[in-house]
């Protein structure tokens, strides 16, 4: 006879951790802590016993009765949606990280479970990859550079982070879309929402050849501590943060910080002195948080996944597998095309 009791008890958790997603906001460090302590379901009946704090503690006893986690799930499988929890085989082994993170504005821990539209394993498409971000109010010359080292960098097998937001995201995503790359999109809101609306197609795009992800359960609305809980599972899934233009209150550099705080790269493309929108890059480099680079090799070498003498090779190598590449990914010219990239 098969056992499955710790089949069972993975689904207990599973169904326990849907449920946190509803009572508590995303990145809630003291759920994340009292789950790494006691485990999922204890804290669910914890909560409904009557512990308050946290973010949960105004939800009422009956709207938490009102919660089945169960038709959640159901519901949200006809949607295209899935949710993982560490554990499955599709969670990115990296996120673990984050429990010896401080908490950032009130925000840190390991997520709870992240839900996923598309149909990419999140584990193999974060196995090399980078966060690519910056501001929203992006030049056209940060766009531009954003693009094209995204599109290189996913030309060299990596996989391209980034928020979906407008301006220095949106041209990150789309540089790796132009050479059938790979992105993934982490949103402040659940994977069943377009935000923003203008990229209802990008968003579309994304699932379609890479991964939508959101810790926050389907139909949850973006707020501002929303998006600050998504910059840590960004930076999370990503071997090192590039900041492409950012003002001093852009959310790019708590990101950044996040990345910092894991022991990551952080990476900064330098621009004019005299723009506002490259004010917060130029402190990063200034304070010594981030390194200068100025093209997708730079990126490559401060991940360790292309040295000085391996650059010297890389035109050399031009026709075929370039140096630094993860080695069962094929050469960019093998598999990969520029195109134009979604609208």
């Amino acid at each position: 006879m098969v056992d499955n009791t710790e089949d069972a008890v993975h689904d207990s958790d599973r169904l326990a951790r849907v449920t946190l997603t509803r009572f508590a906001e995303a990145g809630d460090p003291q759920v994340a802590a009292l789950v790494a302590d006691l485990g999922a379901a204890p804290v669910v009946d914890l909560i409904r016993g009557g512990l308050r704090g946290g973010t949960w503690g105004e939800m009422s006893e009956r709207s938490m009765a009102q919660i089945d986690p169960a038709a959640e799930l159901e519901q949200a499988e006809r949607q295209g949606i899935r949710f993982i929890i560490p554990g499955d085989d599709e969670w990115p082994a990296q996120l673990a990280g984050l429990a010896e993170c401080w908490s950032q504005q009130d925000r840190g821990g390991v997520p709870l479970g992240l839900w996923l539209r598309g149909e990419a394993s999140l584990a193999q498409v974060t196995r090399s990859a980078v966060a690519v971000v910056g501001s929203r109010a992006a030049t056209q010359h940060g766009i531009e550079q954003a693009g094209s080292l995204s599109a290189d960098l996913a030309e060299q097998g990596m996989t391209i982070v980034s928020g979906a937001a407008f301006g220095i995201d949106q041209a990150a995503h789309r540089g790796a879309l132009a050479v059938d790359g790979a992105t993934v999109a982490v949103l402040p809101c659940g994977v069943d929402r377009v935000y923003p609306s203008a990229h209802a197609q990008l968003l579309t795009t994304i699932a379609e050849r890479g991964l939508v992800v959101s810790e926050c359960a389907p139909g949850t609305v973006p707020t501002r501590g929303r998006f600050l809980a998504r910059n840590r599972i960004a930076a999370g899934l990503s071997e090192g943060t590039l900041v492409v233009e950012a003002s001093m209150r852009s959310g790019a550099l708590n990101l950044a910080r996040w990345s910092g705080a894991l022991g990551r790269p952080v990476m900064a493309l330098p621009g004019p002195n005299t723009s506002t929108t490259s004010v917060g890059v130029h402190h990063l480099m200034r304070a010594g948080q981030a390194t200068v680079i100025t093209r997708a090799q730079d990126v490559l070498e401060d991940l360790g996944a292309l040295s000085p003498a391996d650059e010297l090779g890389t035109e050399a190598h031009s026709h075929g597998a370039r140096p630094g590449r993860p080695r069962d990914l094929p050469a960019p010219g093998e598999t990969r095309r520029r195109a134009a990239p979604p609208r």
